[in-house]
């Protein structure tokens, strides 16, 4: 046992080789004089910066720095060390492998590299290829303080900030208006698609990364927070986290990398394609042994998935080129249609769409391989909820409006495709079946 608390000698620290937050060569950390580890790592005391420790304690400091290059050069690794110094004499307590950010492992690989400490193919493994996708998205400024509200499954990647509406349409009349806005919902179906859209983020209290708002999210390239476990009454437009009640208008901000809400209105930093990210990316494609394919539905994804080296298009699911909120409606026509007459007349209006997408996914890929699955939609993507469209025949046969035979038809329709597992068996059979 050691004590880093017997006087102005002493004292106890953390200390990474590297910053831990961007990667850069020099070490980072905290200490504090005259104290234990538990002291530092409390928060009870404001704590020293690591390079001060050059002052206070100079030959502990130099000996702190010799060991970092050893542990670094044996382990291969970024470090993340605990020490003691009692009465001038430094302890290391223990180290492990630093976690860090991405912006920080691809500096720490191309710096490893350039220093010799590591193989190109070694410092490629040193990186969580996951982690990448944070280097992609609007993220929380790594400078911000804030205070977290909740948190949530890290359901789409990507951060944003905005006020909080519970609708869809509420959605698309403040994107009209200008206004930067986060839906929040308990759940999402395919009315909402349209929300998707116009919203610079989605947050639900229910579901995982699996849910109809994490996969629509992903897709749409999106940030959403799922499973959050917030109160949300869409009746009185209000969201209750514990004592904290917001309403309609109220800012709040998701990071859909982390998972993280907080009702402070945090900086974002956008993404751009950093050096060390490019130098990394270019080593990936000189070492790699497979080819990648994209999964891309429409032209934007083609030519973004193209900058990042894809080899073409493993899988166009066409159903998605109609989520944007100008043609959900005219797919869910389609699908309503009564008749196999009416059917393809709506058709019509979605042919030179979906054609012009077809020529955007080519001219993208550059004549590379697209394998396109064709129309295919999971119904309950696109069908309203049966039991909304029932609430509306019932409001319609009370105020006895001129709406009530068309609601009915399409009450009859949504019960006729009504499906209790839309994922078993093959989709497109049971879609021509119909």
């Amino acid at each position: 046992m050691v004590f880093g608390n017997k006087g102005d000698s002493s004292g106890s620290g953390v200390a990474f080789s590297r910053d831990e937050v961007t990667g850069a060569p020099e070490p980072s950390g905290d200490f504090l004089v005259n104290a234990q580890g538990e002291d530092v790592v409390s928060g009870v005391r404001n704590t020293l910066d690591i390079s001060e420790l050059e002052e206070v304690m100079p030959e502990a400091y130099e000996e702190l720095m010799e060991i970092l290059r050893t542990l670094e050069a044996h382990y291969k690794d970024m470090q993340d060390t605990e020490f003691t110094v009692e009465e001038g004499r430094l302890y290391m307590l223990q180290t492990r492998n630093a976690k860090r950010p991405a912006q920080a492992a691809v500096r720490f690989a191309v710096d490893a590299v350039a220093e010799e400490l590591l193989t190109r193919e070694e410092a490629l493994q040193t990186i969580d290829p996951e982690s990448l996708d944070a280097l992609l998205h609007p993220t929380f400024d790594p400078q911000a303080e804030f205070e977290v509200l909740a948190t949530g499954v890290a359901a789409s990647p990507g951060a944003a900030v905005g006020e909080i509406v519970f609708r869809a349409a509420e959605a698309v009349q403040a994107a009209e208006d200008g206004r930067d806005v986060i839906l929040v919902r308990p759940f999402t179906e395919a009315d909402d698609v349209a929300g998707f859209q116009a919203a610079k983020g989605v947050l639900t209290s229910e579901g995982g990364k699996a849910s109809h708002a994490a996969l629509v999210a992903r897709g749409m390239g999106v940030p959403a927070v799922t499973g959050a476990g917030l109160e949300i009454d869409l009746d009185t437009g209000e969201v209750h986290v514990g004592d904290t009640t917001l309403k309609a208008g109220d800012t709040i901000a998701i990071d859909g990398t982390t998972g993280t809400i907080t009702t402070d209105d945090v900086p974002l930093v956008e993404p751009e394609m950093g050096e060390h990210f490019a130098t990394v990316l270019e080593w990936a494609d000189d070492l790699k042994t497979m080819e990648v394919r994209a999964n891309a539905d429409t032209p934007d994804d083609a030519k973004r998935s193209r900058e990042f080296g894809a080899t073409g298009i493993g899988l166009c699911r066409t159903e998605h080129m109609f989520f944007a909120d100008d043609r959900h409606e005219k797919m869910v026509a389609v699908i309503l249609g009564s008749t196999t007459e009416e059917r393809r007349e709506r058709l019509e209006a979605l042919l030179p769409l979906q054609q012009g997408d077809f020529e955007g996914l080519f001219e993208a890929m550059e004549g590379l391989p697209v394998t396109i699955r064709l129309l295919d939609p999971p119904l309950h993507e696109f069908l309203p909820a049966r039991t909304q469209v029932e609430s509306e025949v019932e409001r319609a046969r009370v105020e006895m409006s001129d709406d009530l035979e068309k609601l009915e038809a399409t009450l009859e329709r949504v019960r006729s495709l009504e499906e209790v597992n839309p994922m078993l068996g093959t989709r497109g059979v049971r879609l021509g079946l119909l």
